[in-house]
């Protein structure tokens, strides 16, 4: 499906995304790919069973056979039989900083990828399209790592304690500061940790009585968040204002269930950059909804923030809005920024709250100096405070390389989905054999790739996603380019048929979002 729209004057740019349809052909031979896995699995666990084969995965105790099964449920047979097959394609040690390019330790498997041995040799310069850089600030040399370098010969590396005991240092006040001047809020508190900024935060906004209505593809953290907090959860189709239109007026006519009585609150969740479909929120209707209906929006920009927008402030930037229609504003700094640990930014009534009722904040310790001044840092280099046009350089050549990226991989006939302007790219690959395959042809060729498979997608759409750097030079891009073009060749990978189907484009207006029979 693909989408240009133009929404009636919500939008002030085009907005193109593309999710192209999945060829029969390939989806039965994919299913079929499953079956014959599937079979073979449990024909090997029944050789397993009776020691014609041996068994090297977790199993129960003799004297715990009669007890309920601890490990035979249906992921750890996914886990032995067929994630065990393409394990090397994950958690590759790499000795260098995550920057354009990285050192990779070289090991190898004698067991069918049931253990590891290291060779000792160390692969040098891999092009790395799998960080999340975007900005380029993993980075060993520059300001960044001489003003953290400085801090830690001040503050030292931890602070062994909470923000609300003896873990509040003036580094954390300054940073949460400049934050929030980035994001345009009045008040914003930082996190160590991005995962816990979510999971541990939206417990203490909604409880029960209070209603999420989420996407289907938010981040885990979103989905923990959502189930901690004890309220009522709903899942809208992805970024289908349809849908989640439908849920807003079902939850204000009909209330709770069985008492009636009216939600205490009601919580959207969106993400800016979808890091799986790289797909950018369609926020200026979602934000017409949250404020037709008299909700509120949580946005998570972990993926978004840096990346996108003329001065790199995220989709909110992006689309031209004003931040102060967004209740509460997440994102993450382990990304863009090259460091670690999240965000919550909005209004001051709302920090303050938080500051008393999070747990992040009551029992987390507080984050590592030299980790504060690397984001401090990088921060000051986006917005220009440091005297150099360095920051708004890169955010530049960022959208640069993704626009360029994206369209040489879509003249080459591979199926890509996501928005044009979103620096992550996932690549179709469907079958399950291709998974290993692609990853470890790519590698061969000194290019490192994340390769993605069920149950982190759906079972028929295994893809590699690759991350797009402001610091992947054109020469870099080409070279990744012919790489998996020939790679794209070899497993015949190159699918797309160009057969976009155009979504209904209608004007905003107080009809837009009626039921639509599917």
């Amino acid at each position: 499906i693909n989408h240009i729209v133009h929404n009636g004057g919500l939008y002030k740019r085009p907005f193109n995304e593309a999710f192209e349809e999945t060829p029969m052909l390939v989806a039965v031979l994919t299913y079929v790919g499953y079956g014959v896995l599937t079979l073979f699995g449990y024909l090997r666990d029944f050789m397993r069973q009776w020691k014609i084969e041996k068994c090297q995965n977790a199993t129960e105790r003799e004297e715990q056979k009669d007890f309920v099964p601890l490990y035979q449920d249906f992921e750890n047979f996914y886990n032995r039989n067929l994630y065990m097959r393409i394990r090397d394609s994950w958690n590759r040690p790499i000795c260098s900083v995550p920057g354009a390019k990285v050192d990779m330790m070289e090991r190898v498997s004698h067991d069918y990828n049931w253990t590891f041995t290291y060779t000792g040799r160390v692969i040098k310069d891999i092009i790395n399209m799998g960080s999340y850089n975007y900005l380029g600030f993993a980075q060993k040399t520059g300001a960044c790592q001489e003003a953290a370098s400085k801090v830690l010969s001040q503050y030292g590396a931890g602070v062994c304690s909470t923000r609300q005991e003896m873990g509040n240092l003036d580094k954390h006040e300054e940073l949460e500061k400049l934050v929030a001047r980035f994001l345009g809020v009045e008040s914003a508190m930082a996190y160590g940790m991005g995962f816990a900024t979510n999971s541990m935060n939206i417990p203490a906004l909604v409880g029960k009585g209070c209603l999420i209505l989420s996407d289907e593809l938010n981040h885990a953290s979103l989905v923990l968040g959502a189930r901690l907090s004890g309220a009522t959860i709903r899942i809208f189709k992805h970024n289908n204002m349809q849908s989640l239109e439908k849920l807003l007026k079902d939850a204000i006519v009909h209330g709770q269930p069985r008492t009636r009585r009216p939600w205490k609150k009601i919580l959207i969740l969106v993400e800016g950059i979808y890091s799986m479909e790289g797909s950018i929120v369609r926020l200026p209707e979602v934000i017409a909804l949250k404020k037709k209906y008299k909700s509120y929006l949580y946005l998570d920009e972990a993926h978004s923030i840096g990346a996108l927008g003329p001065s790199g402030r995220g989709v909110v930037d992006y689309f031209g809005l004003n931040p102060e229609d967004v209740d509460v504003m997440m994102g993450t700094f382990t990304k863009s920024f090259g460091a670690a640990g999240g965000y919550i930014g909005g209004k001051k009534e709302l920090i303050d709250y938080l500051r008393t009722y999070s747990h992040s904040a009551a029992y987390a310790t507080s984050m590592s100096p030299p980790v504060v001044e690397q984001i401090i840092t990088s921060v000051k280099c986006i917005m220009g405070e440091d005297g150099t046009t360095i920051g708004e350089a890169r955010v530049q050549q960022l959208a640069e390389n993704t626009r360029y990226f994206r369209r040489r991989l879509k003249e080459m006939g591979f199926i890509i989905y996501g928005n044009e302007d979103s620096p992550v790219v996932p690549l179709m690959l469907y079958m399950p054999a291709k998974i290993g395959a692609f990853g470890r042809e790519m590698l061969k060729r000194n290019i490192g790739v994340v390769v993605v498979g069920f149950p982190a997608t759906p079972i028929i759409e295994s893809r590699a996603r690759f991350c797009l750097s402001a610091a992947h030079t054109k020469e870099m891009l080409d070279t990744a380019l012919k790489e998996i073009n020939e790679v794209g060749d070899l497993l015949q990978l190159k699918y797309s048929r160009r057969r976009l189907v155009p979504l209904l484009d209608r004007p905003f207006d107080e009809t837009t979002y009626e039921e639509t029979e599917d």
